[in-house]
């Protein structure tokens, strides 16, 4: 390290005795030197700043990715890499700054502590000399680092004259008498701790100096602009620390030299703002979207957490582990993540209990699903917590795992450590578009799909040619939800209690920009001013998260009589009861009209992605596809339109029903019968597998 020190204190020793040559005054060679060393170091300045204006102009797609991939860092590291590619942008180029920063103030106090070395340029061995005798005479520590100081002052003062000219030569002394380190009345190679006195100003002003510089690139700067408080707050105390440790615990000239680089610094930024203006290459607005996007998904994550660590179930999870992997010989497991997902396997799992004698474990991360009151001889349930479900499902020994939850072998759902022939079966909530509701490659891992219908087929087959991915055993399925919804609504026809003509339902998804984020006042404005009344059924995760724009939806709508705000899901009633339903691109639209035969009006809102590489796929997505078959859509700047075309589909309601029943005929798998194809998949599945085990052990 000290070779180091020393090989920059001879370069910057050089500009140091040009600068002190020009003006033979100390304080301002400093001046000069800093200017210079800013002037020599501007190509990397503009460098640095193009690629912070880089890192700015792709931050909107950052934020984006992190929000549309909360949680999962593998994928958003793996997301951020191909975003750093496609913009050039170098992430270690930021730490440039501070490193120059330090290498500069190292070599700077070599500088002003060896002014015989680097400023007056005596000969080394005769310096070295000069130090070992003025030592000897002094008594001075030799391993302080003022000596060159201390003997510049003492032959200044007229001090060991004899002796220093006896090595140096006269010329040397007459040149170091000559030479002195005052400004502004303060001898810069002092140190403030020691000394004290006026000389206390300058850590003071250097401490000053650097909060000065944080607060204008806290304003101005494009890439410190955009950081959030706490960093913000951090790197100021960080400048302003060091800053006084520097001021009062070295010779002040190194104090002087960094208030300078850092006034310097701040008329530096101006000017490169000037030439390169970052509004040129950023667009703000999409950055004030994105910021909002990752905010709210933000709070969500913390809410879940705050849950989970309040978690009193703790005990009730330990018990439900042990006594799970204490039965052998498992064949069949369903894994849910919450309560009520059971109504996405209800059909099977009935199927598979009255149709065969295999018995069922079902774990739910949920401890209060409604699940634990089903439990029975051939059907047992357990509690697995998220923290837990890692270690779980990693000793997993099991014939089948049936799961909704997809992303397996990505995020905390791996596949077993323990078995290769488990076969993981995935079994969708709905019948949207995988390729554009789930991440990139959330299907990639299982070895068996229930696919809703045709398009589902087709479009998985495109996903797995376009990923290069490992080709599944997919099973015409169809949709357990449907049907069930469907026969509910037969037997509510036959009550006389299946629907309203003059009842409206808005039902939107709860992505970003989701239709009460974006057009509800619209929409609701103009439809109340109608007959009919119109029941608004939130997301049950949107009212969880936007409490707040219900609650004020709820109190600016209070005075209407034909204004419902449902926030009890307890039950579907209002969904089969009403004749139209609203939605953006939520899933319920298939659900309402396939199990109704009536219309979905849809607002155009932005599509709910959660694959950024969908388009990759050459398909078009069911969500897209299947529109203009079950009803109408909107654009949200046509709303003036709502109550029109609301009309037009309400009145030819037969005419849609027999459309929307034949796009159920066409693109959903055996309706009515979803639970026995599943199931007997599944049952037969189980029972090849116990054969092979049968067959292997006679082999052994």
């Amino acid at each position: 390290m000290d070779a180091i020190v020393s090989f920059l204190g001879d370069i910057l020793g050089h500009v140091m005795k040009f600068c002190y040559d020009m003006v033979p005054n100390y304080g301002l060679a400093i001046l000069l030197f800093t200017i210079l060393v800013k002037i020599i170091l501007l190509p990397v300045s503009i460098m640095l700043h193009k690629n912070s204006i880089k890192m700015v102009k792709m931050q909107p797609e950052l934020n984006f990715i992190k929000a549309n991939n909360f949680g999962a860092t593998d994928q958003i590291g793996e997301e951020q890499l191909k975003l750093y590619k496609k913009y050039n942008y170098h992430p270690m180029l930021g730490l440039v700054p501070l490193a120059t920063q330090l290498i500069l103030l190292m070599g700077v106090i070599d500088v002003i502590y060896k002014p015989l070395r680097h400023i007056l340029r005596f000969p080394a061995d005769q310096v070295a000399e000069a130090e070992a005798r003025f030592i000897s005479l002094t008594g001075m520590n030799p391993e302080t680092r003022t000596v060159q100081i201390a003997i510049v002052d003492a032959v200044r003062n007229g001090k060991y004259l004899d002796e220093m000219g006896a090595i140096l030569g006269q010329d040397a002394l007459a040149r170091m008498q000559a030479f002195h380190m005052n400004f502004l009345g303060l001898n810069l190679a002092d140190i403030p701790s020691q000394v004290g006195g006026a000389l206390i100003l300058v850590p003071l002003l250097a401490a000053f100096c650097a909060w000065l510089l944080c607060e204008v690139q806290n304003r101005v700067n494009v890439l410190q602009s955009e950081q959030g408080k706490v960093n913000k707050v951090g790197t100021m105390l960080l400048s302003v620390g060091l800053s006084l440790y520097l001021g009062f615990f070295v010779p002040a000239g190194v104090g002087v030299y960094w208030m300078y680089g850092n006034l310097t610094a701040i008329l530096q930024l101006f000017f490169l703002n000037a030439i390169i203006s970052p509004k040129k290459y950023i667009d703000y607005e999409q950055l004030e979207k994105s910021k909002v996007a990752l905010a709210k998904v933000s709070r969500r994550a913390k809410a879940n957490k705050r849950l989970f660590e309040k978690d009193p179930y703790r005990d009730k999870e330990k018990q439900d582990y042990k006594a799970f992997y204490k039965i052998h010989n498992k064949k069949l497991v369903f894994y849910s993540e919450k309560n009520g997902f059971y109504k996405y396997f209800r059909n099977v799992i009935e199927y598979i209990l009255e149709n065969s004698d295999i018995e069922i474990d079902y774990v739910t991360s949920d401890p209060k699903d409604a699940i634990f009151e089903k439990t029975s001889d051939r059907f047992r349930t357990y509690y697995i917590g998220p923290k837990r479900l890692i270690s779980f499902m990693m000793k997993m020994d099991a014939d089948v795992v049936v799961m909704s939850t997809p992303d397996l072998e990505k995020y905390q759902i791996k596949r077993s450590l323990v078995r290769n022939d488990v076969e993981y079966i995935y079994l969708p909530h709905g019948v949207n578009s995988a390729n554009i509701s789930l991440r990139t490659g959330a299907l990639d891992h299982f070895d068996t799909l229930f696919v809703p219908g045709p398009l589902g087929i087709q479009e998985i087959r495109a996903m797995e040619r376009a990923r290069g991915a490992k080709e599944k055993n997919l099973v015409g399925w169809g949709s357990s939800v449907i049907d069930n919804m469907q026969q509910e609504y037969e037997r509510l026809k036959k009550s006389g209690d299946d629907g309203q003509v003059k009842t409206i339902l808005i039902a939107p998804s709860w992505q970003e920009d989701n239709l009460i984020d974006l057009c509800i006042e619209g929409i609701l404005d103009r439809l109340l001013k109608t007959e009919y009344t119109v029941i608004l059924r939130p997301h049950p995760q949107y009212l969880r998260y936007e409490s707040e724009r219900i609650e004020m939806l709820r109190t600016k709508y209070s005075d209407r009589r034909n204004f419902i705000l449902q926030t009890d899901f307890s039950s579907n009633s209002t969904v089969y009861q009403a004749a139209l339903l609203i939605t953006d691109w939520s899933g319920i639209a298939f659900e309402y009209s396939y199990a109704t035969l009536k219309p979905t009006l849809f607002i155009n809102t932005p599509m709910k992605v959660m694959n950024p590489e969908w388009k990759q796929v050459d398909f078009v997505p069911m969500d897209i596809a299947v529109r203009d078959q079950i009803g109408k859509a909107l654009d949200p700047d046509k709303l003036q339109d709502i109550v029109t075309v609301a009309d037009d589909l309400i009145q030819n309601r037969d005419t849609y029903a027999d459309r929307i029943k034949d796009a159920r005929n066409q693109w959903i798998y055996s309706p009515g019968h979803s639970g026995e194809v599943g199931g007997r998949y599944i049952i037969q599945t189980v029972q090849r597998i116990e054969d092979n085990k049968e067959d292997y052990l006679k082999y052994l």
